[in-house]
């Protein structure tokens, strides 16, 4: 598993801004609704979850930000991340049109819209549940708490460069 400790992700220097405020945010608003998430997760088929992490129920939800008008019109390859989660959200800063995301091409009648900066965040429309079959889940669950534990490790205890990647 590659996914080599950014230590941006634990520590951002300066004001947050762009994804990273958004992704604060989200994860705040999640915190206090006992989801958990982690940034930056590799899924299995190449892809990449902004925020992916599991609630107390043990439903997987991914996040996906945007934080301009291009970025978010010109990514057809989001509709990958739909087959590894429960739950899909679209993570907009309050700058972004939010109504951009209520297109057909957006599922909007399954995905969910939260506007977030650094501070705090506000679930604009709520993500339908989509099960994952109970395989599907298993392997999630466990590829997500093996990357978590491999970086609260590396937080604790960063490798010496002769294991390193």
């Amino acid at each position: 598993m590659d996914d080599p400790l950014d230590a941006s992700l634990i520590a951002p220097i300066g004001p947050l801004q762009g994804a990273a405020a958004v992704a604060r945010g989200v994860a705040r608003l999640f915190r206090r609704n006992q989801i958990w998430v982690a940034p930056e997760i590799a899924l299995p088929n190449g892809r990449r979850a902004d925020l992916m992490g599991i609630d107390a129920r043990g439903a997987i939800v991914i996040v996906e930000i945007k934080v301009s008008r291009a970025d978010l019109l010109g990514d057809s390859k989001w509709p990958e991340y739909l087959d590894h989660c429960d739950r899909f959200y679209w993570g907009l800063p309050p700058t972004l049109e939010a109504a951009l995301v209520e297109g057909p091409a957006f599922l909007p009648e399954t995905t969910g819209l939260i506007v977030a900066d650094a501070y705090d965040a506000e679930i604009i429309r709520s993500a339908a549940t989509r099960p994952l079959s109970p395989a599907r889940r298993k392997s999630e669950t466990a590829r997500l708490a093996c990357l978590a534990l491999r970086r609260l490790n590396l937080i604790h205890d960063p490798a010496p460069p002769d294991e390193r990647d």
